[in-house]
């Protein structure tokens, strides 16, 4: 088996940290790339995504913290269309600062706890 690089090290980690915490609530995945930002939330237990939300379909890039503030507003309240209020951050293989943090911030400011 090949070694496993650092940033999925680093995934597989924090993913096995968050199903020891977060029971059945529903999971706010990240995944940032150079061009865009995405944001799902994901039901575990059922194995389907309750509502998502990108820059794929913005007029602006993806690649500064003002378009992944706005993803964070649009994935609360996609959320909340759900009827989903309490989730668990799953920041992936991506470290906790910039877009990723930008995103978190703004998704609490719209209403969803974590």
């Amino acid at each position: 088996m090949a070694k496993l690089s650092l940033f999925e090290r680093r995934r597989r980690r924090v993913r096995t940290a968050l199903r020891k915490r977060a029971g059945d609530k529903p999971r706010l995945s990240v995944h940032r790339t150079g061009r865009h930002i995405y944001a799902q939330i994901i039901n575990d237990g059922d194995g389907r995504t309750v509502a998502a939300a990108s820059t794929l379909g913005a007029k602006k890039s993806g690649a500064n913290v003002d378009a992944a503030t706005q993803v964070g507003k649009d994935i609360a309240s996609a959320a909340k269309k759900a009827g989903v209020t309490t989730v668990v951050f799953d920041r992936g293989g991506f470290l906790f600062h910039g877009r990723v943090k930008a995103l978190a911030d703004a998704a609490r400011e719209g209403g969803l706890e974590f």
